[in-house]
Parts: C-alpha cells; structure tokens; sequence
C-alpha cells in the first residue's frame, strides 16, 4: 500500500474519507464536500439516527450524489479539543483495515484542524499516515494460496492537508520509526528454522547499511569474557550463540555517554531438559521479541536520524534439549563471577540477560540500560496482553518509560522489586538460582535476577511476554500476530528525553 500527501480536494474516483466534528458539525473540508452533494452529506448526518461526529464512530454513503466517488465514509471525531495523536493513529488505521474489507484500490483521506485541536494540520496528517502505515502490516511470505477476499486490496492512500509539503516533512521520521516496527515485526514472524541466532546476526549486519556500527562476539570470544550464562543455554543446540552489538552515534557530541538497549534472543526456547508441553510450544519462535524489538528500535534510531548515542545489545542463542544441554542442578559462572545454580533450564532468559546486561554495563558506561525480555508466563497472569510488566531500579527512569508508554500506545504498569523478593532466589550452593519459590511471584523473582547484574547503572527490565504476539486483532494499528512491541515505546523514550 502506498501513502501519498496532496493538497485538499475532491477526488474523482474511489472513497473520500471525511471527518465529522461532535454534535454533527462539518469541519471545512466536509462542507466543501457536502457543497458539491447539494447539501446530501449534511442531511444524511441530520437523518442519522446513530451518528452525530461521536468519537469513532462512522457514516457510508455509498454512490455520493453530485460526484463520480464509490462512497464518501464520514468519521467521527469528538470534541476538537479532546483530538490526540493515538486517536489520528487509530484513525489512520482502521481506515486502511476498513476500505479493505470494502474492496476499496483507492481512497483519500481529508482532515481539517478545527479551531481548538491541540495539533497541527500537518501533525494530524502525519499521525494518521504513521497508523495507516502501522495497520497495513501483513506476514505473507510463505502463502502459496489466499482467497481473493482475503487479500488486502487498498492500494493507495492519499493523505490530504492544507500544506502537502508540511505534512510529508512531518510524517518521514514517524514513518522511519513504521520501517522499524516492520523490520521487528518480521524477524518475530519468522519461523526459527530461519531465524536461528547466525541467520539474525545477517540481519543486524544489513543495519550498516543506516550508518550502524556492528560488532559480534562469536562462542569462543564470550567464553574468554567468561559468560557462563548465556553460553549454558545454548550448548544443547547445534546453531551457535553470539552476542551482537549494535551502535548508533547520532548526537552532537560523538563522546556523549550512551543510552542502552538490551534484548533477549532465544531464537527457538524447547525449554531445554526442562522441557515444555507440546501445546503451544510453536509460539516459542517469538521468544526473540525482545531482541527483535531492539533490532528494529536501532534502526528506527538511525533512520530517522535520532540525535542521541545509542547502543543496542542482542544476545542470541537457542534452546534445545541434546545430550550436550545444560542440566537441572548445574551451576555456572556469569561474566560477572557471580554463579548461579539453574534449578530449571525453560527459565533461561535471565541467564542469557545476566552475561548480556554485565557486558554492556561495564563496557559502555550508559546513562541507563533497559532490558526487553519475553520472559515469563507470570506476567500473562498478572497484566494479560494490555500491558508490559515494568520493574526498575530508578525511579526517574521508570517514570520516563511509563510517559513514553502512555504516548506512544504501548503502556507499561509497574511491578516491585525488594528484599524480601531477592532473598527467595538465594542458594544453597552459588550465589543465586535461576528461580524462586515455585509459582510465587515468578516475574518479580526473574527482574531480582537481572538485578544482580546491572552494578550502579540506572536500569529498567521490560517483560514483554504478554505484548509480543497479539491474538485478539481488535487493534486497529496492531494486527494479529507479532505486534513489534517496545519499538514506539522506545523511540518516544528516546525522542523525549534524551536527544540532544
């Protein structure tokens, strides 16, 4: 699908789009419609009985008198002073998921800024092409046959504005950060015959591509550098284990202290020894998201030119239960000296976290650090699929991350960390084991873990297990499967409070 920009008019072919302010006024763009319908829009917006411009709410007319349109579709749009940029973003998209269920090739989309909106003509275009571009995501590579009424059929669409020119300017960056989320989007996607730890270390190389640093540390290097961990997990699995460094350095000073992102890459999680049921077991391809996440935010950074240093930590590695795997009962030693006794190999994420956060706190000195991790069912329980878990060792920076979180759409709810949490992962015989007592309060033990393992450094861990694949489809600029979480999350982090 192609979103373009042009100035306000009247198409001559396909659906217009026009908004409908509340109590059923007609912004300037819809007058200038119903003008041309000889006063056809404006009745039918009196005639209605369940529309009057209420929020999300919609109107089709189909074959619009006085034009050669296949239907002008109204939208609601509330009070002007109530429009934000999540609703233009839902906007945007369920235009898109809607005209292709119409069978709609080409629409055009008019949207004024009343007097009393907080954003701009050009802001609002701009968040609606983003939600547009968001929503017009699909997985199709391995399809070999699709119904006809199951492809999408929007080809284009046109985004007018009272300045075009503003309102493409304004939507490049937002639409380098949709590069990102798509970029994220399919590395989750992918099944992990494909994307095994090396397959993904080739992407992430593509990354120079954007201006991106990478470096790799390969099996022999970690184990010079002592991470016990990470390497623990993947020594039952025939596909080696890397750490990838990503390093983006946009800000004015090229020395200024980094911001960092950590994420976990199990490219396949079996659970190890400890091995998991059969049902549902598919779904542990996406237990990368959190290193997906960390991908696409990279390139998100550069692409749109993020005047911030930044660096990205991915540890990649893969879960698999041969004669050579790692055992309830073992013991080994993070980059940290720190050991930890592994009561049960399917809580492994933390243990490639340990090594991955260490490195990266002691090798680059960041700001803060911010973990991603699909890391535990326990979250599920507590949060379901709304919200990431969030723990912190900062309060600044958990403040920040639930801003960014309520301004992007991807909201963060947090959860304590404490003593008494820490103690229920002591062991009898290291310094800690990979788990707490039983079903009790199972993320908060894990984020104790990661805990141990981040010094000094202002540090959030982010539990995305809930977030990364998404079932239920009701979100119109998330659809079903993987959601690319995190990525605008991080970006408006980013954006707002650390770019110079």
């Amino acid at each position: 699908m192609k979103i373009a920009f042009s100035e306000i008019s009247v198409p001559a072919t396909g659906t217009l789009i026009v908004g409908i302010l509340a109590e059923g006024e007609l912004t300037a763009t819809a007058q200038a419609v119903d003008e041309r319908m000889s006063g056809a829009l404006s009745k039918a917006v009196s005639a209605s009985v369940r529309f009057s411009g209420k929020k999300n709410t919609t109107l089709l007319i189909n074959a619009p008198a006085g034009l050669d349109l296949a239907r002008v579709l109204l939208i609601g749009l509330g009070a002007p002073k109530d429009i934000d940029k999540l609703q233009m973003q839902a906007l945007g998209g369920s235009v898109v998921g809607g005209l292709n269920k119409m069978g709609e090739t080409v629409a055009s989309l008019a949207l004024d800024a009343p007097d009393g909106c907080p954003l701009s003509p050009e802001d609002m275009a701009a968040e609606v092409a983003f939600g547009a571009r968001l929503a017009g995501y699909r997985f199709d590579k391995y399809r070999t046959k699709q119904k006809e009424e199951d492809k999408p059929t929007l080809e284009t669409l046109t985004i007018m504005s009272g300045d075009s020119g503003a309102a493409e300017a304004a939507a490049a960056p937002r639409q380098r950060v949709g590069d990102g989320v798509y970029l994220t989007r399919d590395l989750v996607s992918e099944p992990s015959n494909v994307k095994y730890p090396a397959a993904i270390v080739e992407d992430i190389k593509g990354l120079s591509a954007v201006g991106i640093e990478v470096e790799l540390l390969d099996e022999a290097r970690m184990g010079e550098l002592g991470m016990g961990a990470l390497l623990g997990v993947g020594q039952g699995s025939r596909r080696d284990s890397y750490i990838a460094i990503m390093r983006w350095n946009g800000a004015a000073d090229k020395n200024e202290q980094p911001v960092a992102f950590v994420g976990k890459g199990v490219t396949f999680d079996t659970g190890g020894i400890s091995i998991k049921p059969s049902g549902g077991m598919e779904e542990m391809k996406y237990d990368m998201a959190g290193a997906g996440c960390v991908i696409g935010l990279m390139k998100a950074l550069a692409g749109r030119k993020a005047r911030a240093n930044v660096i990205g930590v991915v540890g990649l590695v893969e879960n698999m239960p041969d004669g050579n795997a790692q055992r309830p009962g073992d013991v080994v030693t993070t980059m940290s000296g720190q050991t930890i006794e592994v009561i049960n190999t399917d809580a492994e994420g933390r243990l490639v976290l340990s090594d991955a956060l260490w490195y990266t706190q002691k090798t680059f000195k960041p700001k803060f650090m911010v973990d991603l991790a699909t890391l535990t069912g326990a979250i599920i329980v507590a949060l379901g699929t709304y919200q990431a878990g969030l723990f912190s060792n900062n309060d600044e920076l958990a403040e920040r991350l639930t801003a960014a979180g309520k301004a992007s759409g991807e909201e963060l709810w947090r959860l304590p960390l404490g003593a008494r949490y820490d103690k229920d992962i002591n062991s009898d015989i290291a310094d800690m084991k990979n788990v707490g007592k039983g079903r009790e309060a199972g993320s908060i033990t894990a984020a104790q873990l990661l805990e141990r393992f981040v010094a000094d450094t202002p540090w959030a861990h982010l539990d995305i297990a809930g977030m990364a694949w998404m079932k239920r489809g009701d979100d119109p600029i998330v659809p079903k499967g993987a959601s690319g979480f995190g990525v605008r999350l991080l970006d408006r982090l980013v954006a707002d409070y650390y770019e110079s």
